[in-house]
C-alpha cells in the first residue's frame, strides 16, 4: 500500500466535496437528503484513490481523512435523543382496562354460547 500516494490524492476528493457542499445551504448540512449524491461521490472518490494506491478501503488513514471532513461539515449535527414519557394516569388506566374488559367479555360470551349449543 502506497500510503503517501493515497494521502496525496485524498485531499482532491475533499476539495471536490467542499465545492459541491457550497451549493447546499449550510443550515441544511444536517439533512442527508440534501447532499446524499455529493457524499456518495466523495465516498467513491476516497475508495477509488485508496484502491489506486493499492490500499484497502476503508483503512485507518482514509478513515482519518473522512473523519476530518465530517468534523468540518457535520460537527453541529447532533442526534437529539427522544425523551419518552408515560401518558397521564387516566389514559394509562384506560389503555390497560379496555383490553382486560374486552378479554373478560369475550370469555363470558364463549362460555355462554357453549352452554347454549342447542340454539346454534
Amino acid at each position: 500500500c502506497n500510503e503517501s500516494l493515497m494521502l496525496e490524492k485524498l485531499p482532491a476528493c475533499g476539495r471536490t466535496f467542499e465545492e459541491m457542499m457550497k451549493k447546499v445551504d449550510s443550515k441544511k448540512w444536517c439533512n442527508l437528503t440534501e447532499f446524499i449524491m455529493y457524499y456518495d461521490n466523495f465516498t467513491q472518490c476516497t475508495e477509488r484513490e485508496a484502491n489506486n494506491a493499492s490500499c484497502f478501503w476503508p483503512n485507518p488513514l482514509a478513515e482519518g481523512f473522512i473523519t476530518g471532513i465530517h468534523k468540518q461539515f457535520f460537527s453541529n449535527c447532533t442526534s437529539e435523543k427522544v425523551h419518552w414519557e408515560d401518558p397521564p394516569d387516566e389514559i394509562l388506566i384506560t389503555l390497560i382496562l379496555i383490553p382486560v374488559l374486552l378479554t373478560c367479555a369475550m370469555i363470558t360470551l364463549v362460555v355462554w354460547c357453549s352452554k347454549r349449543s342447542d340454539i346454534l
